[in-house]
């Protein structure tokens, strides 16, 4: 199990989408949960996002998966494989001890192999991440972040910047871990062959979430209603919108906004959307529901699907938000939402009488049966 050697909560006071910072030692005796090889075959992988990334002299060279290394040069190159965590449980407990930051802010855990040389240019990302230092060393320089940095396009595939002056220039070694908050300008090249661990996180955009908003409304028939005025009064200026009407329809926008049921209903369906694919292997055969009872009577676990994003509101603990869809439970089930939401795995120890109820055994069953849940080995 992977532990950090310093306060969470300190470290969200001080630095969490402020600025950039090394922990040295944030992982002590790091070893790294995944191996080249095994890397290299999840990005031979068709459903897997993974990227190639060279530079020769001053061309760069990027390929996108599934990836073949039948013809790659000595230094100066990487590969990037994309949510690990889905797809390798090893990889995946490196995410467990960033969990003291909300689950629907995480986007993913990214690993790149590097030869010297190896890296992406100087680049800006809009999101927080937590570069772990696996085996080997890299150079780090981190800029302050500003409006006017100008682009560079040494590949269309790859966003660079020109340059910086560095706030940070240093070198990790493993167990190290460089945070860089939104927007601040970065660029990092291998020392030596060496593993890089990004626990990726991503916030929504005002964009996004109006534009998911919209969809949810028009697929569940929501404010179906047109704009009606009784009292309109005849014009001179026909080519004229009134500020009454402009007032009115903007209400009419508006009043959509004014149901907090249905906003959290979206929500919860929203965030529980993966932006990558995941490893969903339906069960075969499906679980019965008096099977699911015994095998958690008997102090058997199940364990969540490596990325699969589970929310709930606590203040409706009985209601569940997983991988797009609500599941309802009878709320004599108490907290079931938060026993699968917030832990990794499951119980009878954790759930108590609640292993009885034939609702909650009922919706196990369902998320076995999808692949969402399964047995720990």
């Amino acid at each position: 199990m992977y532990q950090l050697t310093f306060s969470f909560e300190e470290f969200l006071a001080e630095f969490w989408q402020k600025k950039p910072t090394i922990i040295k030692g944030g992982f002590k005796d790091f070893i790294d949960p995944i191996s080249p090889d095994e890397l290299a075959g999840l990005a031979m992988e068709e459903e897997i996002d993974s990227r190639y990334i060279a530079k020769h002299g001053s061309e760069w060279d990027v390929r996108h998966g599934p990836l073949t290394f039948d013809d790659v040069p000595e230094d100066n190159w990487s590969f990037i494989v994309q949510a690990v965590n889905h797809w390798h449980e090893g990889a995946a407990r490196l995410v467990t001890p960033f969990r003291q930051l909300p689950n629907w802010l995480l986007d993913d855990l990214m690993i790149s192999y590097s030869t010297p040389g190896g890296g992406v240019g100087p680049h800006i990302d809009q999101y927080d991440v937590f570069i772990i230092q696996g085996s080997g060393k890299r150079h780090w320089r981190v800029g302050p972040k500003k409006d006017d940095y100008e682009e560079e396009f040494g590949h269309p595939a790859l966003r660079q910047i020109k340059g910086f002056e560095p706030i940070i220039d240093d070198m990790l070694e493993p167990g190290d871990i460089l945070y860089i908050p939104p927007g601040f300008p970065h660029d990092g090249y291998a020392i030596e062959t060496s593993m890089s661990f990004s626990v990726g996180f991503r916030s929504p955009k005002k964009q996004e979430l109006l534009s998911s908003f919209a969809d949810y409304v028009i697929a569940n028939e929501i404010g179906d209603v047109h704009y009606h005025n009784p009292d309109l009064p005849a014009r001179q200026n026909s080519g004229a919108i009134l500020d009454d009407e402009f007032n009115a329809m903007e209400t009419m926008m508006r009043s959509l906004l004014d149901h907090p049921e249905v906003m959290k209903a979206w929500l919860g369906e929203h965030l529980s959307n993966s932006r990558h694919e995941l490893d969903i292997i339906a069960a075969e055969p499906v679980w019965e529901n008096a099977e699911v009872h015994q095998f958690l009577k008997s102090g058997e676990a199940l364990k969540r699907l490596g990325g699969l994003r589970a929310f709930y509101y606590p203040e409706q603990p009985s209601v569940l938000f997983i991988n797009g869809e609500r599941f309802e439970l009878p709320e004599e089930c108490g907290d079931a939402a938060a026993q699968l939401c917030d832990a990794e795995t499951v119980t009878q120890a954790q759930l108590g009488e609640m292993v009885d109820h034939p609702a909650f055994i009922d919706l196990i069953a369902q998320l076995i049966n999808l692949g969402y849940w399964y047995p720990v080995e």
